[in-house]
């Protein structure tokens, strides 16, 4: 029982963070960039929310297939928001189009895909449809990778720790989704705790970032 009061707090209390710094951020959103970003992280409170409901002992179908789309909605999102920043018309538009297709093709194959029950000891983790795994990556991969590069980009031209902490907290939140598979399914609760730790420590002095994107 105390495995799952502690998986139960943990995911209270990271979509409590998670939502409050959603909140400043759409409050505060004055870029195409934030907005994103905004939208990527209310995103990833939902699915902390849908990991509070698996903990307390509550699984269907239609909520774990809404979860594994929303955990790649919230790589997508904040990929979306990075690639703003580049300025260029022609990434962005290729970056939105692929991105459609991409989210299409995996709602198709969570729509026809039979997931079982993924939940061990209150946690998501198990193994998925090979569909599910390759329209996931799909969208996730692609994703990944322009956080870093952009992520990169901007911390050079900036020098600024606090973008260090957006760039840390951004790859930890895109890649905790996938972390059920990791071999003890808690880390991805800890990922969740600290990326959100690390995007708060940015975030929070973020109308000074934003007003240069």
């Amino acid at each position: 029982m105390l495995e799952k009061e502690i998986v139960e707090l943990s995911t209270i209390v990271i979509f409590a963070l998670s939502a409050v710094l959603a909140f400043y951020l759409t409050v505060n959103g004055r870029s195409i960039s934030t907005r994103f970003w905004s939208s990527g992280m209310w995103m990833f409170a939902l699915g902390v929310f849908l990991e509070v409901i698996f903990a307390y002992g509550i699984y269907s179908q239609f909520l774990i297939k809404l979860y594994l789309l929303v955990v790649a909605l919230v790589v997508e999102l904040l990929a979306m928001g990075s690639i703003n920043l580049t300025g260029k018309r022609v990434l962005i538009v290729a970056y939105y189009a692929y991105s459609v297709v991409s989210t299409l093709s995996l709602v198709l194959s969570l729509v026809y895909s039979d997931i079982g029950n993924i939940i061990t000891n209150f946690v998501v983790y198990g193994s998925l449809p090979v569909s599910v795994v390759v329209t996931s990556s799909i969208v996730t991969f692609p994703a990944a990778a322009i956080l870093i590069a952009v992520a990169a980009i901007s911390y050079r031209k900036k020098h600024s720790y606090k973008m260090l902490s957006i760039i840390a907290g951004t790859l930890i939140v895109s890649v905790a989704g996938t972390l059920y598979i990791a071999q003890f399914p808690a880390f991805l609760y800890y990922a969740e705790f600290f990326g959100v730790l690390f995007l708060w420590l940015g975030f929070f002095d973020f109308r000074k970032f934003s007003s240069h994107s």
